[in-house]
């Protein structure tokens, strides 16, 4: 934690992600889309960093990041996890 005023969603989300992106490094599998995950998971990690992260980006990240790897039932707990995390900055604005 980088400080206690720091929003816990934000911590819970920079959490998930990270384990997902190491999970994703360490995984032997040749994944046609594993670029888009990396990159989509970095712009999730470079939200993390610049304060609270617009939910409509959150969840198309979301989007990206479970069409890439969604099939893959090893990464499926830490995908779970980046799902947890995303949703607990609610619903985007209408």
């Amino acid at each position: 934690m980088t400080g206690s005023d720091e929003d816990p969603r934000v911590a819970e989300l920079r959490t998930a992600v990270s384990r997902l992106r190491r999970e994703l490094a360490a995984h032997p599998a040749e994944l046609p889309d594993r670029g888009i995950a990396e990159d989509e998971l970095a712009a999730l990690a470079a939200m993390t960093v610049s304060g609270i992260p617009e939910v409509p980006r959150l969840r198309r990240s979301l989007l990206l990041i479970a069409g890439s790897i969604g099939s893959v039932s090893a990464l499926a707990p830490g995908l779970q996890d980046v799902r947890s995390a995303v949703e607990l900055f609610g619903e985007p604005g209408r």
